[in-house]
């Protein structure tokens, strides 16, 4: 499979994993968390899909496209350690979280998750959902949708 290939699978899991799990948080209370704003795409497809929930967003910098700046409000800058850390010490609960962090180098991308996840748990509203290109520990992993297969993107809820 080329690149690009490659690219318009994980685009397109991103798309039907977001609008499928959107729908299964409905009735659930609490915000959205995007782990990894890079260019911004993913985060304007939550504000599409999820108008009426404030959406955090954790990244190392900002540097997305000027129409998917979040509100200053709701832009967390610096280590995600920290930007966990602060969330959950505010009392912040999620309903559904999109981790999108990554180096790019596949070993550190997953060493990365698995440090994080600890944190991430924390935030989570019990039966809250996680969408995460790596693989995260101490969660329930579940099946997503059907359209997106099962090595291309990772489902989680929490207990």
């Amino acid at each position: 499979m080329s690149r690009l290939e490659s690219m318009r699978r994980r685009l397109s899991a991103q798309i039907d994993g977001i609008n499928w799990a959107a729908k299964k948080i409905a009735t659930l209370e609490g915000d959205v968390l995007e782990m990894g704003l890079g260019n911004g795409r993913t985060y304007d497809h939550l504000r599409q899909e999820l108008p009426d929930r404030r959406i955090w967003v954790v990244d190392r910098m900002l540097k997305c496209h000027p129409s998917c700046i979040p509100p200053a409000e709701d832009f967390l800058e610096g280590e995600a350690e920290a930007m966990l850390t602060r969330l959950a010490d505010q009392g912040h609960k999620m309903a559904l979280a999109h981790y999108d962090f990554g180096y790019g180098v596949k070993e550190k991308d997953v060493e990365e998750g698995m440090r994080l996840s600890p944190l991430i748990a924390a935030l989570m509203q019990p039966g809250g959902l996680i969408l995460s290109q790596q693989p995260l520990v101490g969660l329930e992993q579940i099946c997503g949708p059907d359209s997106i297969a099962p090595d291309r993107y990772l489902f989680y809820r929490t207990v």
